[in-house]
């Protein structure tokens, strides 16, 4: 992983970080679902009540990637959680460590914190990524389906 480094965003990040969101999209043939901006990215993740990170991956000095987490809370655990929201490194950079150094950078996160479990959700069409979370231990959570209530069907419901 020499080369590679793993620092905190900062506010003047915030469109690169949406050009990784744009790439990610991409990559996960959902381009046109992306409707956050540039303002909404320096809003979400450097607002004053923000609970949303965000680290950027450099290789040789040269953005490659970035992970965005926040932290969740296990009842049963009685503890809280680092969920990893999006992680990406980009196609030209894979296969330098860069992700496998940003899980670890997150785990290590997860621990200084005290928390009990690191977690994430990958399509499930992504044998890539399905392998390589394999391959440092990893383990899918079958039992459970998530579900969403978004845009019309969450204001419906929501004012029912």
């Amino acid at each position: 992983m020499s080369g590679v480094e793993i620092r905190q965003a900062i506010i003047e990040d915030s469109a690169l970080i949406h050009r990784f969101i744009t790439e990610l999209a991409t990559y996960e043939k959902a381009e046109n679902e992306v409707l956050a901006t540039v303002a909404d990215i320096e809003n979400s993740l450097f607002g004053a009540k923000t609970t949303t990170n965000a680290v950027i991956c450099s290789f040789n000095n040269e953005p490659i990637g970035f992970a965005v987490y926040f932290f969740n809370f296990s009842t049963w655990l009685g503890k809280h959680g680092l969920y990893l929201e999006d992680l990406y490194v980009s196609p030209d950079h894979r296969g330098v460590g860069a992700g496998k150094a940003l899980l670890k950078h997150l785990a290590k996160i997860a621990l200084s914190k005290n928390c009990g479990r690191f977690e994430w959700s990958v399509l499930d069409w992504n044998e890539p990524a399905i392998q390589f979370y394999k391959s440092i231990g990893a383990e899918p959570q079958n039992e459970w389906v998530g579900y969403r209530l978004a845009g019309k069907a969450l204001e419906e419901f929501a004012c029912s």
